[in-house]
């Protein structure tokens, strides 16, 4: 046993959950690991994040913002405990139906439950913004499409980007100041079917389990349904997101044309940062698979970039960032470490 484990199970076992039995489920994307424990207090179930603060960071934002959602009405886990400082935070079990793997069971709920996540994104907009969380600023946005150079072009081809980050970085900032100007919701970042999960014996917004929140920002309420409609992991459906965008827009009070460009930039912005993260997981973590949702990224990010104040950003990244096709995604996949992916 490790020192890890040997904390884990004295955690478990101050909270009266030592004698559960301990069911390791497959991680994210994150460093983090997580435990269904079954057969705890009066035979309940929970689940277990083992959040090592040294590579994972704190979890104080998780227990901060789960509080905030329950406290407004929404399914976020309930927190039974936490050890902030060791990193281990005990929580409720929301099961197994997740959104994703529900719809690839059969996709005849898919718009059902994609417009239960935009009543879910639209109930969340029309609450005060959770305290103490950053701004994503357009500058602090624009800046985050770095690893896109730094790991994505760096890791395809031996050219220099540097300057084209550079123009990146600036170009977009401006549309993002243009079109993105509001910062005003909480925005949770990672909200799309691998994170979510259906309740179907709860009611309204609350069939909509939460999870996976605990980057998140004070944002435009763009940001969350570009999360969900330009899905890295999963093709919707025929018109599902153009109906998902639809049903949220007539559930909020948002103008449709200023809100669709400013979906069209944010997308631009999270996809463009995503190439970058999915192969610095690939090659620092490990983590191969990423590499093979690249082409559907990319594909998100061009469809945006035909927006028609987009076109000098659009020159610059397709001048100087490779297509992801099954070429270059070989040479990625045989230039990373062999690692086994966890």
């Amino acid at each position: 046993m490790t020192q890890r484990e040997r904390r884990r199970s004295v955690f478990l076992q101050v909270n009266g959950w030592g004698q559960a039995r301990r069911i390791p489920l497959s991680g994210d994307a994150s460093t983090r690991c997580y435990l269904r424990l079954t057969g705890g207090p009066n035979h309940q179930r929970a689940m277990l994040m083992d959040a090592d603060p040294v590579t994972c960071g704190t979890q104080r934002a998780f227990v901060q913002i789960a509080g905030h959602l329950t406290a407004a009405g929404f399914s976020a886990p309930r927190i039974f405990a936490a050890d902030i400082a060791q990193g281990f935070v005990l929580l409720e079990d929301f099961g197994d139906a997740l959104f994703a793997q529900m719809l690839a069971q059969s996709a005849a709920q898919e718009a059902t439950l994609y417009c239960a996540a935009a009543d879910c994104l639209a109930a969340l907009h029309q609450q005060p913004a959770a305290q103490g969380l950053a701004q994503a600023r357009p500058a602090v946005l624009a800046q985050l499409v770095a690893p896109a150079f730094d790991w994505y072009a760096a890791k395809a081809s031996s050219q220099n980007t540097d300057s084209a980050k550079t123009a990146t970085v600036a170009l977009l900032e401006a549309s993002l100041r243009l079109h993105v100007p509001h910062f005003s919701v909480t925005v949770l970042r990672d909200f799309h079917a691998e994170n979510l999960i259906w309740l179907p014996d709860r009611i309204g917004i609350r069939r909509v389990g939460l999870l996976d929140f605990q980057d998140a920002l004070i944002g435009h309420p763009a940001y969350d349904l570009v999360s969900l409609t330009r899905d890295a992991r999963r093709d919707l459906g025929p018109d599902i997101a153009s109906v998902t965008t639809q049903h949220y827009l007539s559930r909020s009070c948002a103008e449709p044309a200023p809100f669709l460009d400013a979906a069209a930039v944010l997308s631009v912005q999270r996809n463009l940062r995503i190439l970058g993260v999915f192969v610095r997981l690939a090659f620092d973590a490990g983590k191969i698979r990423y590499l093979d949702l690249l082409p559907r990224v990319w594909d998100h990010m061009m469809r945006d970039l035909t927006h028609p104040e987009l076109s000098d950003l659009a020159q610059v990244i397709t001048d100087n960032l490779p297509v992801p096709d099954q070429s270059l995604l070989a040479i990625l996949k045989a230039a990373c470490p062999k690692t086994p992916t966890p």
